[in-house]
């Protein structure tokens, strides 16, 4: 299945992946339903137009959305200039929580209590808030494989070829073909037993733990004999640790054999907007980095617990002695593209990409029906993934706040330009938050983000093609009876 992309925009131009429409009943293999990479403002004007005209027409999108402009408020939970920086220049001025607001920058812990049923807060049509109210559904990493499986049993059940499996070369019976993207992983300590099977199937195998509700790093560790994972538990329901007991932890298969370069494992940071679950809408930003470990890699038992070999957690690396503090271990996307059309050839690293993206978008659609799309809200999520030799995208995590703590000069220019590309994509052409706004922006405001998919655009190309197909149809009719 070769994909075609140009690497130096990152656009993807053909899609020959299989995918799956909303109803879940059909595969295709162009880019009519899925849409990776398409620039919205191509081929595809005219529908764009006339959606937005509709909108400006009913009072929202447009410049004539039905109110006068307003004084922006803008609130913050987090101290970055990346931030503030950004909403200042709109000239918005800056509030407090129980003040009107307009736009809410604001923390896990803010969301949940603005969504609360106990809080009684109402958002009017001029706000917008950048969580939706259950992110952790894809966040959550036993969330997140919960409803991955979820997913791959529906598609399973309903008879779709999606769901179609193969033998597997590393794990005991098959595989899904098209959707295997995610390590095998339990979620412990429900279960156990499950992984206990499996693990004795390959006991030289390598499984990383992770506790379910924490990022950077925090309270990870590798193990290769059962006799690790017991003396673990017995000490977590020691007197000394009582967080941990109540804690759930996942555990999945370790990617033992990553892409290396320069003998280092590394991973990508990309960055996904979401605009709206349903339907479904998101865009890639396609300025992602690489994040590198500072030691070389290495698999012998003496280096499992050498966190400095195996997590690319900037967190984690930043403390080592072999951090660079001029480029903090980071690597652009783009130079990664260009070593690998130079290591493995231009067709390989194409279909690399491409199936980052169909790994992306299928992970939105599993959460996709369990989420609270709220059109108040968006999100840009952080997506970690790892490459192995044989070039295939893993993914390991999804994180709803990704750092906007900049390590270096480039990363302050790259996060202050994603944040700025995120208010353009998400915000009504004359930039007053509305959520009656269609959320179709023009070609020119998604700046350095590409379109993964539009479900709305979608049904509206499939419509317009159905339309024309049916009028050439009758037109052929016509002419047949005056032969």
């Amino acid at each position: 299945m070769a994909v075609v992309w140009d690497m130096s925009q990152w656009t993807r131009t053909d899609s020959l992946q299989p995918t799956v429409r909303s109803s879940g009943t059909l595969i295709t293999t162009g880019t009519r339903t899925i849409m990776y990479g398409r620039q919205a403002g191509g081929a595809n004007q005219s529908v764009l137009n006339g959606a937005s005209n509709g909108a400006a027409n009913s009072g929202g999108g447009g410049g004539a959305l039905g109110h006068d402009k307003l004084k922006i408020g803008f609130c913050t939970d987090l101290d970055k200039s990346v931030l503030v920086n950004n909403f200042e220049k709109r000239g918005w001025h800056q509030v407090n929580g129980d003040d009107d607001w307009h736009f809410y920058w604001a923390g896990v812990q803010t969301c949940r209590n603005i969504f609360s049923v106990d809080s009684g807060y109402r958002m009017h049509d001029n706000q917008m808030i950048n969580h939706f109210p259950n992110h952790y559904e894809l966040s959550r990493k036993d969330l997140l494989v919960k409803n991955i499986k979820r997913y791959r049993k529906d598609l399973e059940r309903d008879g779709n070829p999606l769901a179609e499996k193969t033998e597997s070369n590393n794990s005991s019976g098959t595989r899904y073909l098209y959707l295997d993207f995610v390590p095998t992983t339990f979620v412990l300590p429900a279960d156990y037993n499950m992984f206990v099977e499996e693990y004795r199937k390959f006991p030289l195998s390598t499984w990383i733990m992770k506790p379910c509700g924490k990022s950077q790093g925090a309270g990870i560790f590798l193990i290769n004999k059962l006799s690790k994972l017991k003396k673990w538990s017995r000490e977590a329901k020691g007197p000394f640790h009582p967080q941990i007991a109540k804690e759930s932890y996942v555990i999945s298969r370790y990617i033992d054999n990553p892409l290396l370069i320069g003998g280092k494992k590394f991973d990508l940071r990309l960055y996904v907007l979401v605009a709206s679950f349903r339907p479904l809408k998101a865009y890639l930003f396609k300025q992602g980095f690489c994040r590198f470990c500072t030691v070389k890699y290495d698999t012998s038992v003496t280096e499992l617990d050498n966190m400095y070999v195996h997590l690319t957690n900037v967190s984690v690396q930043k403390h080592g002695g072999e951090y660079n503090t001029l480029h903090g271990g980071k690597w652009s996307v783009q130079n990664l593209a260009l070593y690998l059309e130079g290591t493995r050839g231009k067709e390989v690293t194409d279909r690399l990409f491409g199936a980052i993206s169909w790994l992306i978008v299928h992970s939105l659609r599993a959460v996709a029906p369990v989420m609270a799309s709220d059109r108040h809200c968006f999100e840009c999520y952080g997506y970690d993934i790892i490459i192995d030799n044989a070039l295939k995208p893993w993914l390991v995590e999804v994180n709803a706040s990704p750092s906007l703590t900049s390590t270096t000069v480039n990363d302050r220019i790259l996060k202050y330009k994603l944040i700025d590309n995120i208010l353009s994509v998400v915000l009504p052409p004359d930039g007053v938050p509305d959520v009656r706004w269609n959320k179709v922006p023009s070609a020119d405001a998604l700046g350095n983000f590409e379109l993964l998919i539009d479900e709305e655009l979608a049904a509206q190309d499939e419509q317009h093609q159905n339309s024309s197909s049916n009028a050439h149809s009758k037109t052929s009719k016509m002419g047949s009876r005056w032969k």
